[in-house]
């Protein structure tokens, strides 16, 4: 029994420590997943802008890229989308939504091998056309969905 108080306090001061060296700034994570973010194409107010920000230019629907939702939904402050891509090498895929606030509503980064699908709950101001964009193998594919709603969710 006491093996294991002494084991729980030590646990528990070398992780108060820890949380103090990270607090006073002296330790710091040597790798941040998450730092680079495209920020200006989360910060543009309009689908062109957030398109553009995100490096991607007009190109036409592609049947390799699928969205799955449903066609009306009853409360815009939940609508499950999911993109489902049947392309090889997929390097990432986004979803913008045209009538919202900020239009670019999800982005995923994908490392090589992993299965090329996303399920996101979206939250849709108005009925509104909602855009994947999957860029694989160096090009750029898009499928586009028209979703109503009943109910706004972004402050409707």
């Amino acid at each position: 029994m006491d093996a294991i108080r002494r084991h729980l306090l030590q646990s528990a001061a070398r992780g108060g420590l820890a949380v103090a060296l990270l607090g006073a700034g002296l330790l710091r994570p040597t790798r941040v997943l998450a730092a680079d973010w495209n920020q200006p194409a989360f910060a543009a107010t309009t689908l062109g802008d957030a398109l553009k920000a995100y490096g991607t230019s007009p190109v036409p629907d592609s049947r390799e890229v699928q969205i799955i939702a449903a066609d009306v939904a009853e409360n815009g402050g939940n609508v499950p989308v999911e993109v489902l891509v049947k392309l090889p090498a997929v390097q990432s895929i986004a979803l913008f939504v045209e009538k919202n606030p900020f239009p670019l509503a999800a982005s995923i980064e994908l490392a090589p091998g992993v299965l090329p699908y996303l399920k996101v709950p979206l939250k849709l101001a108005e009925s509104t056309r909602v855009k994947a964009v999957v860029k694989a193998g160096g090009k750029t594919y898009v499928a586009t969905r028209e979703i109503g709603v009943t109910i706004g969710g972004c402050g409707g």
